[in-house]
């Protein structure tokens, strides 16, 4: 028997969003005088509803392709998110563990070797690994967008040179929180501190999941499945994915 595990947000009006969702309703009611008809004529004396949602590619839980990451990968056109190869988007999940790891901090090459290490697992080609660092609990609150843990430039290339495709983070962004990084350049100058992991994507290409959520609900480290298919919006650097993983019951 199968057990799937939801690893994905809601897509709402939420102070965890850094743009707002809007969701106008269509009632049951509206839904028939848009038509020119009323709602009696209609079974049950009721239409159909309908929902028109302003949000942008990265609200909710969502998958970036390399076109977010900036317009080349090497010295090819970087894929936008309905060019990415589906065959990216469902394998072995590994979760790692950086629950204490301070937020504000970078999740390391040491720390990642480490982590493999505990838990007995060597990246291959095809995993789909997910930064575990808990600041999913944050949901609903505006300390979600500044208060989580990110991947180094470094790491994410470790990643990506072990064949990994997919990396997931339960956090806002795969990088640190965007106020620590801009008070590092601007402190040192040095443009290497601004959005490493997404800049990695540019020679290194790879996947990330954003805004993941409940990995402690997983069975473990490794041992399940995992979907993240994302919507293909043509031509856009991101879609928003249901990610789903799969495991024995």
């Amino acid at each position: 028997m199968t057990r799937l595990v939801d690893l994905s947000v809601p897509t709402e009006q939420t102070d965890s969003e850094a743009t707002p969702v809007k969701i106008d309703l269509l009632d049951h009611v509206a839904g028939a005088t848009v038509l020119g008809l009323s709602p009696e004529d209609f079974p049950g004396g009721m239409a159909i509803s309908n929902e028109t949602v302003t949000l942008t590619t990265h609200t909710g839980t969502h998958m970036d392709a390399p076109l977010h990451y900036g317009p080349l990968t090497g010295d090819a056109p970087a894929r936008s998110i309905d060019q990415v190869p589906l065959e990216w988007c469902y394998g072995p999940g590994v979760r790692l563990d950086f629950r204490d790891v301070p937020p504000g901090q970078g999740i390391t090459v040491t720390m990642l070797e480490e982590e493999f290490s505990r838990i007995g697992h060597v990246p291959v080609a095809g995993d789909i690994v997910l930064l575990w660092t808990g600041a999913d609990a944050l949901w609903g609150s505006s300390d979600y967008l500044t208060t989580f843990a990110g991947l180094t430039g470094e790491g994410t290339v470790f990643l990506a040179e072990h064949g990994v495709k997919v990396i997931g983070i339960d956090a806002w962004g795969m990088d640190r929180p965007i106020p620590h990084m801009i008070e590092d350049y601007r402190r040192t100058g040095d443009r290497s501190v601004l959005w490493p992991a997404h800049v990695a994507g540019r020679t290194h290409p790879y996947l990330q999941l954003e805004k993941l959520a409940h990995l402690g609900d997983l069975p473990g480290p490794t041992g399940y499945m995992v979907a993240c298919f994302p919507v293909p919006v043509t031509g856009a650097g991101a879609g928003w994915t249901r990610v789903v993983a799969i495991c024995d019951a």
